[in-house]
């Protein structure tokens, strides 16, 4: 896996937690999800056209 897809996973996955650690302590907001969720596309998209 290429350095640059190593890093944007753990980018989406810090995401990730960020927007459950907002969406606990604050309730939630769908605009943090979606933008989330797009994020984790883009990675996957990325990772597939990259190859492992």
């Amino acid at each position: 896996m290429p350095r640059s897809v190593k890093a944007m996973t753990v980018c989406t996955v810090a995401a990730l937690v960020a927007v459950t650690a907002y969406t606990v302590a604050l309730g939630g907001n769908g605009w943090l999800w979606f933008g989330w969720v797009v994020l984790g596309l883009v990675t996957a998209g990325v990772a597939t056209t990259r190859g492992t």
